[in-house]
Parts: C-alpha cells; structure tokens; sequence
C-alpha cells in the first residue's frame, strides 16, 4: 500500500477539520487536492523522482508532502532557512526533478523562480481523477529522505519507504491511543522525523493539528493549548526546559483538555518531568526513544511507569525489537553497558549515496543507533550517552549526560552543556554552560556549581571551568546544538 493510501484509508471523506486555526482545511480538501497535484506531478515528471520542499509547517507544505509520496516520487523536506551552503550539497547529491518553496526560502537562496514551484503560484482546483486506493504497490520503494546531520559534519540522507512510514504510524498508534477526538499542538518542524510522525499519526487517526511556528513566544504557546482545545503537546527536551523554568505561567496555567505530553529528540533529565507531573499532575508524560533511521519512534516508558522505572526509556514499541550489546554482539547483562540496536519494519533502507555509512549502522539485520546504554531485570532500557559524545578527559571516559542532570538539580537552571575543552596549564579540562532563568532568585555562580557537583560526582567528573550565557543554543528542530572535544 502506498503510504498515503495507509494515512487516509479511514479519514478520506471526513468533511471535520484536520488543521484547526488560520489555515483549516478538512480531511476531504486535502485529499482531494493532495490527490490532484499528485496526479499533476505523476503527469509532469512520472515517477521514482526526486522532489525538494522547502517550507514552514503550513497547509502548502503538507499538500505537497502526501501529493509527492503519492505520486510515486520522493519527497525530501528541507529547513527553509537552511544556508546556501547546505542547500547547495543536497540538491547536487539528490538532482531533483522539482523544487517547491516559498517565496522567503528562494528569495533567502537567490534562486530563480524559473527553478521552483511557490506556495503563491500552485493552483489546486483541479478534481483528481477517482483512483483505486487498494491496488498493488510495493512497500519498499523509497517515500522519502529526511537529512540529519551526521557525525562528519556532512549530512546523511535517511531513505525512509513506504513500508517505514506505514509501520512506525501503526506502532505509535498502538500506544498513545489516538482518535477522532485528539488535537496535537505541533511546535516540531514536518522537515523533522518526530514532526513528521505527529502529522502521519493524526492523519491516520481522524485527529486534528494546530500549527504554532513561533515557540520563542511563549504566550502564543499557552493560548493556543487553551484557545483550540489541545489534547496533546510533543517536543525536545528544550522545550520543556523553557516552559517550566522560562517562566511560572506554564506552571500556574490550566489546561482543561490536555490529556497527554511526548517527549523525546534526547534525553531530559528527570528533575523536568517531576516538575511537570507536579504543575500538572493529570497530564499524562511520554517518555519516548527514537531516531530518524528508525523512521522516528523505537521505544517508549508507560506514564503509570514513570516513577518505577525513573530514567528509562521504556521498552520496544510495537513491531520493534530492541537490544543492548556489548562489542562482541552478546546481550549485556543488567547494569552492564553496550549499545542499542533494533530491528523491525521502521528501520530505514539506508543512507542515500553513502553505501559506506549504511554498511556501519546495518549490520546482520540489525540498526545499531549509536546509543550506549544498560537495561534492568524487567528489560527496561536505560540510555548513558551517544557513541559520539562520549568524553575522554585526562583519560578518562566521562558521559556529559550524567554532569548535566546533576547541574539541572539547581533551582534557577534553564540547561546546561557539558563539553571538554583545553586549557594551557591543565590540557583537557570539562567546562559547563549554563543557561538561567531571568526571574530566579539566588541564582548559582561557578562555585555553588563545583561544589553541587563535588557532592554528588566522582572529582575527576566536577567541571574545573563554569560558564554563564544568556539563552540555549539550539537547531530549528528545538534540539540542542552540542560540541564535543
């Protein structure tokens, strides 16, 4: 089945609205013109394409997004304030047949408007030509290729199938318990593999989508959980960290209709979702594991879990199998370490050009993710860092996931970044940055720092150098930008 076949096989006809806010539109309108430029696209170009969109989450963006995977092609969502640079390498690595953009991104490029097709311009008033949703199509054709920036600094292009799309949805599916009822406040970007599974879940489910492109404003925030009903908020770990520390309104605030919180795109340390399941104690909080090479969601920790198992991140979801190893490939044994691989029908085809980097995470079957971690007796996983974040001070191996949590414990703390730089009198050293709240009082200077984490770290763990700056150093995704030495 074609993906876009999967997504509206219940909610083609639906006359209720799929986009609430300054862009409604309902069910039936979409499909109707996402089938129409569908059939336009199939006409103009065939099939097996490639197709470049740059966009903000919008209603053109989502047309054009089910229109390219419907048509047989590949869509390729990019930042629509990606440099040029960046821009440059992908459209040379992918040779796409078609650009569709806004007028801001090819303006922002100083591209032709010859070259693209602009959200302005595209006209969907034509009536698609009836098709038959059931007829045969193979799963494993390429639907689309989300970039994500890879350990060399070159991005990698994840291939993700039809097959993929369809799997992780009806995972997801299987755990949150979406309906017709759900409306989901979406601040993570479609270009994003996790924004992306919020758009493909409630499509699938006959839910509705409220579009916010403004999180820094954090009042617009607020009112539009209150103003449209939300049942449901997903984010990054920052986003959390600015709503519960930026200021009390979030805390303070009610929101009747809020059934439930995702988390993931990293880990948040535990001192956040105690805070949130205090400030709004029948909201329930998904703790959530993914990567875009699993198409987007692996596991995920039960909320009547949470306090049981305080860390984790769950088990497999459904369809997926998971596993920690140690480098021998044997299965670790509780509280020893390894790494997370998994298998399953999500996992991705494979890196797009890049049959060297495919051969490192594929490997007999298996995604490896990179991520180290332990599991407890009840199967529980437990994540300690990223392969490639790793820090070797002095010699020794140090997780900054584990500093930081224990910097996060001081009231006042926005974020804070562990890294390891140089020093000319000490050589290696650990630094941390810290972001505080503008309205906490007895705010920590750096050696309240040190000695918090004397108390509470091995020494050779105790930053020697702590830094204060004025706001988190984040992607356009809301994840946060780390260097490491």
């Amino acid at each position: 089945m074609n993906a876009f076949d999967y997504f509206f096989e219940h909610t083609a006809a639906l006359e209720r609205k799929f986009l609430a806010g300054p862009e409604a539109i309902s069910f039936r309108r979409l499909y109707r013109q996402s089938l129409s430029l569908a059939q336009k696209i199939r006409k103009e170009i065939g099939e097996g394409n490639n197709i470049l969109l740059l966009s903000p989450n919008n209603a053109f963006f989502i047309t054009v997004y089910l229109a390219a995977i419907k048509s047989g092609n590949i869509i390729i969502p990019i930042d629509p304030m990606i440099e040029s640079e960046g821009f440059n390498y992908i459209r040379r690595l992918t040779g796409p047949k078609c650009l569709f953009m806004t007028e801001g991104a090819l303006s922002r490029l100083s591209l032709q408007k010859s070259e693209c097709i602009l959200a302005e311009d595209l006209t969907l008033d034509q009536e698609p030509v009836p098709e038959d949703a059931g007829k045969e199509f193979d799963e494993e054709r390429v639907a689309e290729i989300i970039f994500t920036s890879g350990s060399t600094g070159i991005p990698n292009g994840v291939m993700l199938t039809h097959k993929n799309l369809i799997a992780n949805t009806g995972s997801i599916l299987g755990y949150l318990d979406l309906t017709g009822d759900d409306r989901m406040l979406v601040v993570l970007p479609f270009y994003y593999c996790y924004g992306l599974s919020l758009l493909h879940t409630h499509l699938r489910a006959g839910g509705s989508l409220v579009l916010n492109n403004s999180f820094i404003f954090l009042g617009n925030v607020l009112n539009d959980l209150k103003q449209y009903d939300c049942t449901g908020f997903a984010g990054v770990p920052s986003h959390f960290q600015i709503l519960l520390r930026k200021s009390d309104s979030f805390r303070t605030t009610r929101f009747p209709n809020l059934r439930y919180v995702t988390q993931a795109g990293g880990k948040l340390p535990a001192v956040f979702i105690d805070e949130f399941r205090e400030a709004h104690p029948d909201v329930r909080f998904y703790v959530m594991f993914g990567q875009t090479e699993a198409t987007s969601r692996l596991s995920y920790l039960p909320p009547d879990r949470y306090e049981q198992k305080k860390g984790s991140v769950g088990k497999a979801i459904p369809g997926v199998t998971l596993k920690v190893v140690n480098e021998s490939g044997k299965e670790v044994k509780p509280g020893e370490t390894g790494e997370v691989i998994v298998q399953g029908d999500n996992v991705m085809k494979g890196y797009y050009r890049d049959e060297k980097g495919t051969a490192e995470v594929l490997r007999d079957g298996w995604l490896y993710t990179g991520d180290l971690g332990t599991v407890d007796e009840d199967g529980f996983i437990y994540l300690t860092a990223r392969k490639k974040e790793i820090l070797k001070v002095r010699g020794k191996r140090i997780s900054p996931k584990e500093i930081e949590a224990v910097i996060l414990e001081l009231p006042g703390v926005i974020d804070c970044t562990v890294e390891g730089t140089e020093d000319e009198v000490l050589g290696e050293i650990l630094k941390a940055t810290l972001v505080l709240s503008r309205t906490a009082e007895n705010k920590p200077d750096p050696e309240t720092v040190k000695a918090h984490c004397s108390g509470r770290l091995e020494l050779h763990k105790v930053p020697q150098k702590v830094e204060f700056i004025e706001k988190l150093n984040v992607a356009a995704t809301g994840k946060k930008v780390k260097k490491t030495l």
